[in-house]
């Protein structure tokens, strides 16, 4: 959101403010207490430059807001607060309109607002009252010392018969859920990402030539994806030529583009806070070597088959065993495993000797994060004995089936490195196929598919 925006009249849209009356009513089912969301802090790149600043996901899924040192309460009753900062004309000289503490009920659609620097004070009263407190776990060091700051506070009031605070809770489970299954808002806004990324990807496949560097094409995909509308993109750009395709998180380098090489580049870009995630794998040259081929229909029809378990009813794990298996037999047909050593299908799958080329999961949720929020087991279900995806089993909740409304990715691939028991043929060649696809109710829905998947497809493209 830009400055213009926070300072314009129009009030920011309802959803925002369902989604908190939705908080409230999951903090009533577990006790009550208040709600602290802080927007992520502005942080210093080098000097006194900083870096592009991007809102915390929680609190853009909740208030659409996206200046820095804003905090949002929510209490059980559904009652919201906004701190900001206040207006200040030097300030705002430098770095743009602020929407102020005045403005923001109005915009927002929040009952009170405040200036940021009254939030202690503020939340110490409230927190005497509440007893209860839920923030985000994880990892932030200041903002648990804060909280305990808070509930300090408050317990000097317990000689005015006040209650001492007595709980902090973790927030994060509560908007996990609430953000697993997307509204129609939100799945909008994932198709623009979606197509903007394909568009990113189709031009990436037509200025592909040998001699580029890995950067190059990265500054293609980049390109579109600002000039789309973008903020940028979802993700560090993964550009990976020749043998870095074989590096899972590669980022665009220096190395060149060679004639005879594949090159793989997994990049999303970033619409209105939501994410894309797309991959695809080509040849530097535009055509396929055979073993390339071999193994890039190997992988496609490997995710042909997880998307076929995207649907209502099936589990998440569903679709990374159908690629598993599809892989697994694969790679035993081409010799890639050996059946005399590795043993049949049911064998490689069980002993997970897969993994030597196949070694991540098939797909992730998908949404505000590249890897968004949300629980990836049931959570009505008791543990059992499964496999644990590396060859050993487990004891676990099952993996949660699927409802309409989530979005997920379907990325298998495989990765040969040169070793002594592979034919040459094979080194080097890593590829991985990736698609965004939302839950509908009888199936699913692919979101990225502006981008060619058959290889025939792409080689077309990249020959125009």
């Amino acid at each position: 959101m830009d400055n213009d925006e926070r300072a314009g009249p129009t009030p920011m849209q309802p959803i925002h403010a369902r989604r908190r009356e939705r908080l409230a009513g999951a903090l009533r089912e577990a006790g009550g207490g208040l709600a602290i969301v802080a927007n992520a802090a502005a942080r210093r790149r080098n000097g006194d430059n900083e870096y592009p600043y991007r809102a915390c996901s929680h609190f853009h899924y909740l208030t659409g807001f996206g200046e820095t040192d804003a905090w949002l309460i929510v209490d059980a009753t559904g009652h919201s607060t906004i701190f900001c900062r206040p207006n200040e004309e030097h300030r705002e000289l430098w770095d743009g309109a602020r929407l102020g503490p005045d403005a923001a009920p109005a915009k927002l659609g929040v009952d009170a607002a405040y200036p940021v620097g009254d939030l202690d004070a503020h939340v110490a009263e409230r927190v005497a009252r509440d007893g209860i407190v839920w923030t985000v776990f994880g990892g932030d060091e200041p903002l648990a010392q804060r909280v305990e700051r808070w509930f300090a506070s408050a317990r000097e009031h317990v000689s005015r018969s006040i209650d001492a605070p007595h709980m902090h809770r973790d927030l994060a489970a509560l908007l996990g859920e609430m953000r697993l299954v997307k509204d129609e808002h939100e799945l909008a806004t994932m198709r623009r990402a979606a197509a903007l990324a394909a568009q990113g990807h189709r031009r990436a496949l037509q200025a592909c030539r040998p001699g580029l560097r890995e950067f190059e094409l990265e500054a293609e995909l980049l390109y579109v994806f600002r000039r789309g509308g973008a903020s940028g993109p979802a993700y560090t750009p993964i550009v990976a030529a020749g043998t870095n395709a074989c590096v899972l998180h590669h980022p665009a380098g220096d190395t060149e583009l060679r004639a005879g090489e594949l090159c793989l580049v997994d990049a999303g870009c970033e619409v209105d806070g939501y994410a894309s995630d797309i991959t695809r794998t080509f040849p530097v040259n535009g055509h396929f070597t055979a073993a390339q081929r071999e193994l890039y229909d190997l992988v496609l029809a490997a995710q042909r088959a997880a998307i076929e378990q995207v649907r209502p009813g099936a589990r998440k794990q569903d679709a990374h065993w159908a690629a598993v298996r599809v892989l697994s037999q694969g790679l035993l047909d081409l010799r890639l495993l050996d059946a005399n050593r590795d043993g049949g299908l049911d064998d490689v799958v069980e002993k997970a000797t897969y993994r030597r080329f196949f070694m991540h999961g098939t797909g992730h949720w998908l949404g505000l994060d590249v890897h968004d929020a949300g629980e990836y087991l049931s959570l009505d279900e008791e543990p059992v004995e499964q496999p644990d995806g590396q060859g050993g089993r487990v004891v676990r909740r099952p993996s949660r089936r699927l409802v309409p409304g989530m979005v997920v990715t379907v990325e298998p691939g495989l990765y040969v490195r040169p070793s002594a028991d592979i034919p040459e043929r094979w080194w080097n060649i890593g590829i991985r196929i990736e698609d965004d696809a939302i839950v509908t109710a009888d199936g699913c829905e692919l979101i990225s598919r502006d981008v060619p998947v058959q290889a025939d497809e792409i080689e077309a493209l990249m020959r125009s």
